[in-house]
C-alpha cells in the first residue's frame, strides 16, 4: 500500500474516532443532565428572550443544535411550545453548539489518551449509573480530540498534492464555499462536528481562514436541513418552525457573506491570532452571537414571512386517534421523551376516567348521545393503548436512567389497566343501552346503590391518577387500598340486598341480571385503578381484575 493510501486511512479512521467521540460526549452530556434537562424546558414560558437563554443552556448541554432544533419541531407540533417560543429556542441553541469549537481550538491533544483511559475505566468497573455518565464524558471528550489529532496529522501531506489544493481553493468562492458548508453539515447532521472537522484541517496547514470562512456559514444553513425533513408531515405549526430557522439562518449568511465581502473582517481575525483553528471557532461564534442578537427582536417578522410561504390555519376538525405529546423526533432526546410518554399515559387516563363518568350519565340519564361519545373516546383510548406500548418499547431501548427505566416498566402495566377501564366504562353503555331499548329502569334502591358505589369508584381513579403524577405518600396509598376494600365489601352487600329484593318482587329478574354485571363492572373498574396506584408502591402484586 502506497504512504498516501495509508495516510487517507489513517485520516478517515481519525474522522471516525471525531464523530464518535463527539457522539460519545453528547450522549454522555445527554444522560448526566437528565431530569434537569426536563426542568430547565418545563420552565420555558412565552419570553423569547427567555427561550433564547433556554436554547442556549440545552443546546451547551447536549453539543447538537441540530438535536435540539429536531426536538423544538417535534414540541411545536405537539403542542407544547408556540412558534415564537420555539424559534427563541433555535436561536439560541446557534449560541450554545459553538463551547465545542472553542474547546477544540486549544492545543491539549497530549492529555487525551489519558483522558479515554480514565473514561474508559469509569465506565468498565463503576455500577453507579452516575459515574459511568461521567466516565462517558470524559472518554467521548478524549476520543474526539484524539481523533481529531490524528487527522490533522495524517492530513498535513495530503495538503501538498494538487488535487487537494486545487479543491481547497475553489471553496474560497463564496457561493461554492456555502454549497459545500450546507451539503457537508447536512449529510454529517452536526454542526459542532462538522466546524470541528475544518478546525482539524486548519490544525493541519491544509486549510486557511479565508477559504474556511465561507464554509462555515454554509453550515449554518445544512444544520436546518434534518429539522426540514423532521417536520415533513407535521403540523402547519411545526413547517413553519422549520422553515423560519433557514429564513434565520439564511439571513444571517447573507449579512455575514455581505461583511466578509466588503469589509477587512477576515483579515481582522488573522490579526486577532495566528491559531487557524481558533480563527475558524471564532467566524462560528461571532456568526451565531451576533446574528441571534440582530435578528432575535426580528423573530415576528421572521415568522410573518414563514406563514406567508405556508399559508392557512390548522384544520378544525378533531383528531382524536393520534398522539398529542410523542412522536419520532422527541426520541433523539431520551429524557424528554421519558418526561412526553407520562404526559401521554396521564391523557389516557383522563379519557378513561372521563368515559367511565359518560357512561355511568348515559345509565343513570338514560342518555344515548352518552354512549355514542363513550364509544369515539373508546376508539382513541384503544389507539392509545397500542401506540403507545410501541413507543414504551422504543424509549426502553434507549440510553436512559435506571430511575427512568424503571418507571418505563411500570408504564406498560398502567397503559394496560387504564384500556381495561375504558373496556369496562364500553361495557357499561351495553347495559345502558340494553336498559333503553327495553324500557327496563332500576328501582330506587338500586339506584342509590349504584350512585354509592359510583362515587367510591371515582375517588379511587382520581386517587391512582393523583399517585401516577407524583403522589406518592404512604397516606395516599392507604385511601386507595380502604376504598378499594370499601367497594369489594358494598359489591357483595348490594349483590345481597338485590337478591333479597328479587325474592320479594321488588325487582324484575331481567333487570337484576343487568344490575349484578353492572356491580361487577364498577368493582372490576375500581381493581384497575388500585392497580395504577400501586404499581408505583414497593412488593405491590396486582389485583384480581379480569375482564
Amino acid at each position: 500500500m502506497s504512504e498516501v493510501a495509508t495516510q487517507i486511512i489513517l485520516a478517515l479512521g481519525g474522522l471516525g474516532l471525531f464523530l464518535y467521540g463527539m457522539k460519545l460526549l453528547g450522549d454522555g452530556l445527554e444522560l448526566a443532565a437528565g431530569a434537569k434537562l426536563r426542568v430547565i424546558l418545563e420552565k420555558l414560558t412565552s419570553n423569547r428572550f427567555l427561550g433564547a437563554l433556554v436554547g442556549i443552556v440545552v443546546t451547551a448541554i447536549i453539543q447538537s443544535s441540530t438535536a435540539v432544533s429536531v426536538m423544538v419541531v417535534g414540541f411545536v407540533n405537539a403542542g407544547l411550545m408556540t412558534l415564537t417560543q420555539g424559534m427563541g429556542v433555535i436561536m439560541g441553541a446557534t449560541i450554545g453548539t459553538t463551547v465545542t469549537s472553542l474547546i477544540l481550538s486549544f492545543n491539549i491533544a497530549q492529555y487525551m489518551p489519558v483522558l479515554i483511559c480514565i473514561g474508559a475505566f469509569m465506565v468498565s468497573l463503576s455500577k453507579k449509573n452516575n459515574t459511568k455518565y461521567a466516565g462517558q464524558i470524559i472518554a467521548g471528550f478524549g476520543i474526539l480530540f484524539f481523533g481529531m489529532t490524528t487527522m490533522s496529522d495524517n492530513l498535513k501531506p495530503l495538503a501538498e498534492l494538487d488535487f487537494f489544493q486545487n479543491m481547497i481553493t475553489s471553496v474560497s468562492d463564496p457561493i461554492v464555499g456555502i454549497l459545500f458548508g450546507t451539503v457537508f453539515a447536512a449529510v454529517v447532521q452536526s454542526s459542532s462536528a462538522t466546524v470541528g472537522v475544518l478546525q482539524a484541517l486548519g490544525a493541519a496547514g491544509a486549510l486557511a481562514l479565508p477559504n474556511a470562512v465561507y464554509i462555515v456559514y454554509g453550515i449554518h444553513i445544512g444544520a436546518c436541513v434534518t429539522s426540514v425533513i423532521s417536520s415533513i408531515g407535521a403540523t402547519k405549526a411545526a413547517r413553519r418552525t422549520s422553515l423560519s430557522y433557514v429564513i434565520f439562518c439564511s439571513i444571517g449568511v447573507l449579512m455575514f457573506t455581505a461583511i466578509t465581502i466588503f469589509t477587512p473582517y477576515v483579515s481582522l481575525l488573522q490579526r486577532a491570532t495566528d491559531n487557524v483553528s481558533l480563527q475558524i471557532s471564532l467566524v462560528h461564534i461571532i456568526f451565531s452571537i451576533v446574528t441571534t442578537l440582530v435578528l432575535l427582536p426580528c423573530n415576528g417578522i421572521i415568522i410573518k414571512i414563514a406563514c406567508l410561504v405556508i399559508r392557512g390555519e390548522e384544520s378544525a376538525e378533531k383528531e382524536p386517534c393520534r398522539l398529542k405529546y410523542v412522536d419520532e423526533r422527541i426520541l433523539k432526546t431520551p429524557p424528554i421523551a421519558v418526561n412526553q410518554i407520562t404526559k401521554e399515559i396521564h391523557r389516557m387516563g383522563i379519557l378513561a376516567k372521563r368515559n367511565f363518568l359518560l357512561s355511568m350519565e348515559a345509565l343513570l340519564e338514560q342518555d344515548k348521545k352518552k354512549i355514542e361519545q363513550v364509544e369515539e373516546n373508546e376508539e382513541v383510548i384503544d389507539y392509545l393503548n397500542h401506540t403507545i406500548a410501541g413507543y414504551l418499547v422504543k424509549i426502553n431501548a434507549l440510553a436512559i436512567e435506571d430511575a427512568d427505566r424503571e418507571k418505563i416498566g411500570k408504564y406498560y402495566h398502567v397503559v394496560s389497566d387504564m384500556e381495561r377501564i375504558g373496556d369496562h366504562a364500553e361495557n357499561i353503555c351495553e347495559i345502558a343501552e340494553m336498559q333503553i331499548d327495553k324500557n327496563e329502569i332500576f328501582s330506587e334502591k338500586a339506584v342509590s346503590e349504584i350512585n354509592e358505589l359510583k362515587e367510591l369508584v371515582i375517588s379511587v381513579i382520581d386517587n391512582s391518577l393523583k399517585v401516577f403524577d407524583g403522589e406518592r405518600d404512604r397516606e395516599i396509598f392507604r385511601v386507595v387500598g380502604d376504598t378499594e376494600q370499601k367497594i369489594d365489601d358494598k359489591t357483595e352487600l348490594f349483590k345481597d340486598r338485590h337478591i333479597e329484593r328479587l325474592r320479594d318482587g321488588e325487582c324484575d329478574a331481567a333487570v337484576g341480571t343487568l344490575f349484578m354485571e353492572l356491580l361487577t363492572n364498577l368493582e372490576r373498574i375500581a381493581d384497575h385503578s388500585t392497580n395504577i396506584a400501586f404499581s408505583f408502591f414497593p412488593n405491590f402484586k396486582p389485583l384480581n381484575a379480569e375482564v
